[in-house]
Formats: C-alpha cells, sequence, structure tokens
C-alpha cells in the first residue's frame, strides 16, 4: 500500500518542496509540492528523479573498512575503532595541522554537514581544511567580506520584484540558481519579462538563459572584471551615479571614482571583445531602470579576476543605489541566523591569517585552495609536516579539483584516510575507512545555509519520510561518532556532541546584552529544548535565539521547532526587505567601496587591458540533469543532451579539421583529454566548453552506470597553478587550451 510523505529536494540549491510516493520504504515517485510555501510546486528533473538517487543500487549499506589492502564490510563499531586508531597517532606525533579535512559540495545540502563538520575541525585544530569553495564561489565570500565585514552576508537579487536583471556567468535555466536560492528561476525570469522588465545576459556561451534574454553578448572568457569596472567608470563619467538611502553608509566613494579611471569603455574593448558603445549603454540601462539587479556566478567567479568580479557586481548595484532595496539586491534573513546585533562596527575581515605550507597560499574563509590538496601531501618542506592523514566528507576532489592524476596518486601515500560518502568513488576508493550515510528519505532536512541565500524569507523542515533501515547510520550520528574518534573521545555517547554545542552555544547568547535570553540561566534554557534527537534539539535552539524566534518565551508568537512541524508545507516570512545597517561588520560599521586588498589586486586587472588574447579558451558548461560529480550514476539524469562532449564553434571546427562527433584531443598545462566534438554556434569562435564532473574510469570505484559512459575529467587539463590571488580560487574558464582532431582508421 502507498502513501505520501513530504521532503525538501537536497539536490540543487532551489530547494523545491517534493510530494513522495512511498511503497514500504521505497520511493517510487517524486512530484512538486503544490503547498510549498516557496516552491509552490516547481519541480526539475533532478527532484522527479528522487526515486532513481535514493535508491541507487551501487549505494553503500555498511562501512567499509581496508584490511590486507582490500576494503571490506564492516560493523560501525570496527569503523569508529579503525578512525580512532588512525588519526590520534598522527595527531600526537605530527601535531594537528598533519590532518587535513576536505568538504564537498554535498555537504551544504544535508542537515549533518551544516551542523557537524565545524565542531570536527574545531576539535582537531587543524588549519588544513580544504571545501568545494575554492573550486567554485569563494571569491563572492571574500568581496562579500571586504566590502561588508561579513563573508556570508551575500545580497541576492530580488527576482520577484526587479525590473531589470543583468546577469554575468550565470545561466540559472540549467542550474537552477546559485548563491540565490529560487524555486523555479525560470519561471521567475519569465515573469520578469511579462511585467516589462529587461534582462541581460553576459555570457560566451549562449545557453538556455541567454535565449531567454533581451540582450545576450558573447564576452571574451575572464574579462568580466574589466567590463564590470567599464561600466562603473561610465556611472562616474556620467554622472549617473545615484546611491541614493545607501548614502549614509557608505565609505570610499571619490577614492572608487579614481581607482577605475584607466578602465574606460574605449580601453577595455579591446580585451572583451564588446564594443565600447555597448559598455556604456550598459550602464546606462542599469541607472536608468526604476530598480535593477546585477548577478554574477560561476563563470564570473572561476575566472583569474573573480574576487574583483564579484566586487564589482555589488559596487554597481551600489553606485546604482540598488543595493538593500527592494526590486534591487538585499540581504536575506534566515530563520536559523543569530539574532541581529545592534548596527555599529564589528571586527570586519580579514584575510591570510595563515598561509598554506608549500606555496604560501593565502587562507580566506578559514580555508586553504582545494587546488593546493595534492602538494600539501605530496611535498615536503622545512616549514611542517605535510598532511599524513584526511578525513574528507562528501567530497570528491579527484575530479573537482585541477590535476586529479596529481591528487590521486597523493592520496594514495596517505598514512590514513577516512571517507564519508554514500559511494565508492573516484576519491573513497583511497580511503582506509569508509562511513556511508544512509540515503535522502531517511535523513531529515533543514536548509541552514541555502535559506541564507533564499529570494524569499522562509523555513521549512522535513522529519525522514522513511525509517532507518537496520544497520544503517543516522548521518548526524556518523558525523558525532567521526567527530569523537577524531578528537580523543571515542566511545563517548554521539550525544555528546550536540550537548557541548547547546551549552556553548546558550552559555554566549546569555551573555549577550541583544540576545532574547540575556541574563538567564543556560541549563534552565536547554532544559525547554524540544525535539527527537539532539539535531532537533540544535534546530530547535537555534530557531528560538534566530530574529524570528521566541527567544524562549520572550516573544510567544515567534518561532520554534513545534511551531515549524505544525507546518508542513513551510512557513513565510515574507518578501526580502531592507536591513541596512544591521548586517554590516566592517571595522568602520559602513560599506567600505575599496578595501585594501582590493587595492592591491587593480594593477594586475589593469594589466589585463594590454594582455593579449589567447587562441583557443576552455569554459565549464553545466546541466539541468546534473550537479558537479554525484549524478552520474543514476540513469534517468544521464544520456541524451546531458554527455561529455566537447563544444566547438563551426569556424574553429573548420580550421581544426574537426567534424561533428569525432574525437579531440584537448590538451592544457595539467594534461590531456579526448572527447567527441559536438559542433555548435552555442559557443563563441575561440572558446571550447566541457562539462564538469565527468571522468568516471578509474578503476577501483563502484558506479556501475556511470562507468558505462564515463566521459572525461576536465580538471585534468589544469595543473593547479593558476589561481585568484585574493581568494585562492582555482581558475576554471578562461584556460587556453590546444586542440586537435584525432585521426582515426
Amino acid at each position: 500500500m502507498s502513501r505520501t510523505a513530504l521532503r525538501i529536494c537536497p539536490l540543487c540549491e532551489a530547494t523545491c518542496g517534493l510530494t513522495l510516493t512511498i511503497e514500504g520504504t521505497k520511493v517510487t515517485g517524486a512530484r512538486g509540492d503544490r503547498e510549498d510555501v516557496f516552491s509552490k510546486g516547481f519541480i526539475c528533473p533532478k527532484g522527479a528523479s528522487f526515486g532513481a538517487v535514493d535508491g541507487d543500487p551501487d549505494r553503500l549499506r555498511t562501512p567499509l573498512v581496508r584490511r590486507d589492502g582490500e576494503l571490506r564490510e564492516a560493523t560501525w563499531q570496527e569503523a569508529f575503532d579503525a578512525v580512532a586508531a588512525g588519526i590520534r597517532p598522527v595527531v600526537e606525533r605530527y601535531g594537528a595541522n598533519s590532518v587535513g579535512v576536505v568538504l564537498g559540495n554535498p555537504n551544504v545540502h544535508t542537515m549533518a554537514g551544516a551542523l557537524y563538520p565545524t565542531v570536527l575541525i574545531a576539535g582537531l585544530g587543524t588549519r588544513s581544511l580544504f571545501t568545494a569553495s575554492t573550486v567554485d564561489q569563494m571569491p563572492k565570500h571574500v568581496s562579500s567580506g571586504l566590502l561588508f565585514g561579513d563573508a556570508n552576508a551575500i545580497p541576492v537579487p530580488d527576482l520577484d520584484h526587479t525590473d531589470h536583471l543583468l546577469l554575468i556567468g550565470a545561466n540559472p535555466l540549467e542550474s537552477n540558481g546559485s548563491l540565490c536560492t529560487a524555486p523555479d528561476f525560470p519561471g521567475k525570469l519569465k515573469a520578469l519579462k511579462a511585467r516589462g522588465g529587461a534582462l541581460t545576459v553576459i555570457d560566451p556561451r549562449r545557453t538556455r538563459t541567454a535565449k531567454l534574454a533581451d540582450r545576450h553578448i558573447a564576452i571574451r572568457p575572464g574579462t568580466d572584471a574589466l567590463l564590470l569596472a567599464a561600466m562603473a567608470y561610465t556611472l562616474f563619467e556620467e554622472r549617473l551615479v545615484d546611491l541614493g538611502e545607501l548614502a549614509p553608509h557608505i565609505e570610499g566613494l571619490d577614492e572608487l571614482a579614481e581607482s577605475v579611471t584607466d578602465f574606460t569603455p574605449e580601453a577595455v574593448s579591446a580585451a572583451c571583445d564588446v564594443d565600447a558603445a555597448l559598455i556604456r549603454t550598459l550602464a546606462r540601462e542599469l541607472a536608468a531602470a526604476p530598480t535593477a539587479a546585477v548577478y554574477g556566478r560561476i563563470g564570473s567567479c572561476t575566472v583569474p579576476y573573480g574576487t574583483l568580479a564579484s566586487w564589482l557586481v555589488d559596487v554597481l548595484n551600489i553606485l546604482t543605489g540598488n543595493l538593500d532595496r527592494p526590486g534591487g539586491a538585499l540581504f536575506p534573513q534566515a530563520a536559523t541566523d543569530r539574532n541581529p546585533r545592534p548596527a555599529g562596527p564589528g571586527h570586519g575581515f580579514q584575510l591570510a591569517r595563515w598561509r598554506s605550507r608549500v606555496s604560501g597560499h593565502p587562507e580566506a574563509k578559514g580555508e586553504l585552495p582545494l587546488s593546493a590538496l595534492a602538494e600539501e601531501i605530496d611535498t615536503a618542506t622545512p616549514e611542517g609536516e605535510p598532511i599524513r592523514a584526511l578525513v574528507a566528507v562528501a567530497a570528491n576532489p579527484v575530479l573537482s579539483a585541477p590535476d586529479g592524476d596529481r591528487l590521486d596518486k597523493a592520496l594514495g601515500s596517505l598514512d590514513f584516510m577516512v571517507s564519508v560518502d554514500p559511494y565508492l568513488n573516484e576519491t573513497s576508493r583511497h580511503a582506509d575507512v569508509v562511513l556511508p550515510p544512509p540515503p535522502p528519505s531517511q535523513s531529515p532536512h533543514h536548509d541552514f545555509a541555502f535559506n541564507t541565500l533564499a529570494v524569499r524569507n522562509q523555513v521549512r523542515y522535513n522529519r525522514a519520510p522513511v525509517p532507518l533501515e537496520p544497520g544503517r547510520m543516522a548521518e548526524t550520528e556518523i558525523l558525532a561518532r567521526l567527530t569523537l574518534a577524531a578528537t580523543g573521545m571515542h566511545g563517548a555517547d554521539p550525544s555528546a556532541v550536540d550537548d557541548l554545542v547547546i551549552g556553548q552555544t546558550l552559555g554566549k547568547a546569555v551573555r549577550e546584552a541583544h540576545s532574547p535570553v540575556h541574563g538567564r540561566d543556560p541549563q534552565e534554557l536547554a532544559s525547554q529544548l524540544t525535539g527527537e534527537s539532539g539535531p532537533e534539539r540544535r534546530l530547535d535552539m537555534m530557531l528560538r535565539l534566530g530574529p524570528y524566534g521566541d527567544g524562549f518565551g520572550a516573544r510567544p508568537d515567534g518561532l520554534g521547532l513545534a511551531r515549524l512541524l505544525a507546518a508542513p508545507h513551510g512557513i513565510d516570512l515574507g518578501p526580502l526587505r531592507p536591513r541596512l545597517p544591521q548586517p554590516l561588520k566592517t571595522r568602520s560599521g559602513r560599506i567600505e567601496l575599496l578595501p585594501q586588498p582590493i587595492v592591491d589586486d587593480l594593477p594586475r586587472l589593469r594589466e589585463g587591458l594590454r594582455r593579449e588574447p589567447d587562441g583557443l579558451v576552455l569554459v565549464g558548461r553545466r546541466h539541468l540533469r546534473s550537479n558537479n560529480s554525484w549524478m552520474h550514476n543514476v540513469p534517468a539524469l544521464t544520456g541524451g543532451t546531458n554527455r561529455c562532449t566537447l563544444h566547438i564553434h563551426p569556424e574553429d571546427a573548420e580550421r581544426l579539421g574537426v567534424r561533428d562527433g569525432a574525437p579531440v584531443r584537448v590538451k592544457g598545462a595539467g594534461g590531456e583529454v579526448t572527447a567527441p566534438a559536438e559542433v555548435t554556434d552555442g559557443v563563441r569562435r575561440g572558446v571550447v566548453s566541457l562539462p564538469h564532473g565527468w571522468g568516471h574510469d578509474r578503476p577501483g570505484t563502484r558506479l556501475s552506470h556511470a562507468a558505462v559512459d564515463p566521459g572525461v575529467n576536465v580538471n585534468q587539463l589544469l595543473d593547479g597553478s593558476l589561481l585568484d590571488p585574493l581568494s585562492g580560487n582555482a581558475v576554471l574558464n578562461g584556460v587556453p587550451v590546444e586542440c586537435a582532431a584525432v585521426l582515426t582508421l
């Protein structure tokens, strides 16, 4: 007999509400939840395939422990015993930094990934932290930290109300949006046009999003910051700057105007391959629109000037008075955010508090570049011990980081490795212990991270729609036990981790004068928490202390877990609202338009004005049915248009003697790959494109469907030396490559 249950989709950043059909313990169908307060019934192919993802037969069901060189099934007790025996001796002999932690993209799609890794890292005391952020969005964190004093204060476009939207390096019709959580992004763009608004897309590819636009500008890859700087120059030169209500919150306006004087539209035109008159038109239209928002994403982050481009996106929103106003770009307010502190100066944001051991890369937001992981393992220096043990949580850097071949070999040299992963993939195959979390139907869900980036304030929570199977362990318990085993507390009850966090959080809250629980007894507050588990008690605590919370009785109509459980389709908290100056944590308490690290990096951008364009350059691409490397084992999400092909312009193909469907050898600084050509005018001349996340052809994995059509690892073309210097983000787009037709008999 079938039943239905609700579940927020964890397969991309849109966080759509799903209604699952369940027969026994098997998910047999998924459709959009029409009553969901946020997504209102929208669903994409990934969400529709929830049952296939959930029931993938290649998912590991029991822990694996390496014995006599082979990974074999083991009990949970044996697995955690092995973790404690593998990590603690490394820490005690070589120090905390000899243990690396790698966090992958799926971490932010689970409750466990949001609640436990920070405790693990703090308990280990390691500075060897690497995450997917530095092959993705770290430039946006850094630019937000420098501008606003908080690396997580990221303004998002008010899609439902804006009159003019400029997208640069973003393809939300394929990605469903990123750093901008918006179910039915396509529908929101169509609604923008239907109400008379304008959509401009700047992208070297004619993506599905570009086809929807009123204007598509096929910019030369990697020159986004130059074009944005020229737009800022035009706003100053033509006296179009209008800060509006932002004026009291701004410092550095005159200095900013001086800093962009070299970036005239005429000066940047050749480098960007965009007509100077068109650049001026873009700036004028932005200034003239009743409301407008500029939104940049991965295409503008994973380039040599990623942080400068991310900074300039917000600079343009500021100069046109569109930051922090309806219809512009606003700061979301999630229900689990900390209770807002009074506005005023903060501690600010600092880069390079420490550096990587081998190449001296500066940390950003507590992280080192993922591109540096291999050298931190395989290179000895006098400055400290290499990484000898690794904890990888939902991470597959062999495919997601540059030069996977080198990292593949480096992982094989570790003294010990533990991987939390449902699959034996290209990275986890090296582990000494693999701890498999249950499928998503057997896990509760609340979006801690994505609600801080949502285009409408709301809150939703689902308990697990399917009970844990016998022999399974909740992902929250896996990470709690992993934390205890890795930090010298092996054998303690996993609830000790939650109790520790609750005690520390409430202890701090009662000491804060602005807190709704100021002066109260933390133990008495802890006794009021509700929930069936430690994670639920922590969620209840965060809701009650948060901006909409009940303050443990101080605000009777406020939020808590009980009220959220009574609203299975979520609670709408209203549209985004102006919040300045409260989000600002800079030392001045104002938006610092021209922070010193930006000043120091601008000469590098000026050099870009004189750089001769490369020959062929590589860009990546996304597909609606993929999310990085973790969905290619699901038949329903591969095949058709979702293939690993090299997009190449017809004129480039003719010049190189490349035929559609024929193999092409692509060579970069890190190596070479061969992929079938897909000749298309969807890319501009001089640009080729390969999708990210493929290359499932390494031995020792258990990805039976992905191995049938493995594709190639685009990141093998990179040697890891190209980084945005401020953020440490890998340069994945605009990379020079050589292409040649493969001669066949």
